[in-house]
């Protein structure tokens, strides 16, 4: 099994919408990184336990958990022109984004932010506390996804 964090501003997409989905799934979609998008279309696996971290917001930080319910497939918002991720460079026969469907597990007993992962000495290698490291979707290790569990 893999670790993830998945990053979303809880005003357009946060842990409560997913969780007030039909059957608590929704699909991930308008990642617009190559990076990020290789991780959806190859990485994620069914089963894979994802972080839902809140983000642009006054505590960014880890709101809940959710996991991986369907792996990689073709982005279909790229194709419609009516939405804001339409990308008209991509085609359905030759699809250049990707997503997964994610289904929420449970909200953490409470935010792990931002500012306390940055302070754990534990976690300086994790991606997301590195300096510059922008993505919305990164690996987490199974030793940081436990410590940052017991943290709740």
């Amino acid at each position: 099994m893999n670790y993830w964090l998945m990053k979303s501003e809880p005003d357009v997409f946060g842990i409560d919408h997913l969780k007030a989905m039909p059957d608590q799934t929704e699909h991930w979609d308008g990642v617009r990184n190559y990076q990020a998008r290789n991780m959806l279309r190859d990485q994620m696996k069914l089963g894979d336990q994802v972080f839902f971290y809140h983000s642009n917001c006054d505590v960014p930080g880890i709101v809940g958990v959710a996991e991986i319910v369907r792996e990689g497939y073709p982005d279909f918002t790229a194709f419609d022109p009516g939405t804001k991720y339409h990308d008209p460079k991509s085609d359905p026969e030759k699809p250049r984004w990707y997503m997964v469907d994610v289904r929420y597990v449970r909200h953490l007993k409470r935010t792990i932010s931002l500012k306390e992962l940055k302070d754990m000495p534990e976690l300086e290698d994790m991606p997301l506390v590195r300096k510059g490291n922008r993505l919305s979707i990164m690996p987490v290790s199974a030793e940081h996804w436990e410590t940052i569990l017991s943290l709740e």
